[in-house]
């Protein structure tokens, strides 16, 4: 994986009384720094220039989130859903996956950490404390990989050891890294999953830039097992060319002989999705990606995706491979409709609140022996 290293860190007014602001500054002692009034004053700038994605990730932003950092996954609208929950501590990533959402989803390209860190854990400790019967399953990967910056901000000493005193809240860090130096020796009280997005191993290589490869996140998924970490695994997004079988079957294989599959919680499926804009600045930012070039049609809230037999077909042999592998795993379906669970999964839960209420089962039989 390609660390990260930026040219200039823009400290926004406020951010200054922030503990967390000094903190990452102490890591990047040769990076020049500059004070902001708001991070939007960048937008200016970062819009003269040819490719505003990557200019914006070379300076650091540190701000104050104004709003709610805690909200309902943008699934939440599917037809069936695991009511899952986002808290974003950053926005944007420096990893250059060419598929990524980020590139036309953020109003404004720059790379940022939000630094009122005490205002996150308040809001989730209020959410949470107001619905006490309630299990929280709540991850930080939505606006940022969870832990690609994680030997800069630390963050996940914070939210770890947080989480760790919650009765009914579960974190998930998402990441396409190797950064897990931090979590070693934390009290994570097994209420911490720590889960990496997979993929073939020609697609890592060719559309996800600057992570860490297939085997070094299977090592890192390893090492996070020994330190008693519970881990699962996203397949998501599936791309579909010419030999995806074969390399598809071999890295549902080489990650169940790299881990225990008794401790891996759960595996999520989901084919490429994306926008007709997305589409165009993908082809703009990586011309030798594939991806753009296959046949797509309109789906869910207006996105481009394979046609759904071929959707079906890809969910279909994943899951025979990961049930060959990892009979007792639990697979499911993220951003698909009734019919593909059912074509592609042999079946689909009753409802969202079946599917979610299954996956709080996975976490709650360990977590009722933490003797809360």
């Amino acid at each position: 994986m390609i660390p990260y290293r930026p040219e200039q860190v823009l400290v926004q007014e406020e951010s200054w009384k922030d503990d967390l602001t000094g903190r990452i500054l102490a890591r990047l002692p040769d990076v020049r720094v500059r004070t902001i009034a708001h991070p939007d004053s960048v937008l200016e700038e970062l819009n003269r220039s040819s490719d505003p994605h990557t200019t914006g990730k070379r300076s650091l932003i540190l701000a104050r989130h104004p709003g709610s950092f805690l909200k309902e996954c943008p699934g939440a609208g599917a037809e069936i859903c695991c009511n899952y929950y986002v808290v974003n501590y950053a926005s944007n990533c420096h990893l250059e996956c060419t598929y990524c959402v980020l590139q036309t989803y953020l109003n404004n390209p720059a790379l940022m950490v939000f630094t009122n860190v005490r205002d996150l854990l308040a809001e989730v400790a209020g959410m949470l404390g107001r619905s006490p019967r309630q299990l929280f399953r709540i991850g930080t990967g939505e606006l940022a990989d969870s832990l690609a910056l994680d030997d800069l901000t630390e963050y996940s000493r914070l939210l770890v050891p947080f989480f760790g005193t919650l009765p009914n809240g579960v974190l998930e860090l998402k990441t396409k890294s190797d950064r897990i130096f931090n979590l070693k020796d934390l009290d994570h009280r097994d209420r911490t999953v720590v889960s990496w997005s997979l993929n073939s191993k020609p697609v890592c290589r060719s559309e996800e830039l600057k992570t860490a490869g297939f085997e070094e996140r299977l090592a890192a998924a390893r090492q996070c097992q020994k330190w008693g970490y519970r881990v699962g695994f996203h397949f998501d997004p599936l791309i579909y060319y010419s030999g995806w079988e074969r390399d598809y079957a071999e890295a549902v294989k080489e990650t169940f002989r790299a881990v225990d599959p008794a401790q891996v919680v759960w595996v999520s499926l989901g084919c490429l999705r994306f926008t007709r804009h997305l589409q165009d600045v993908v082809r703009a930012r990586f011309p030798k990606s594939k991806i753009p070039y296959g046949e797509f049609i309109p789906g869910h809230h207006g996105k481009l995706r394979y046609f759904r037999p071929i959707r079906e077909e890809m969910y279909s042999k994943m899951r025979g491979w990961i049930r060959d592998a990892a009979p007792e795993v639990f697979v499911y379906l993220c951003m698909e409709n009734r019919p593909v669970w059912e074509e592609g999964m042999g079946g689909s839960p009753e409802s969202t609140g079946a599917l979610s209420d299954r996956m709080d089962a996975l976490l709650q039989i360990r977590l009722d022996g933490q003797g809360e």
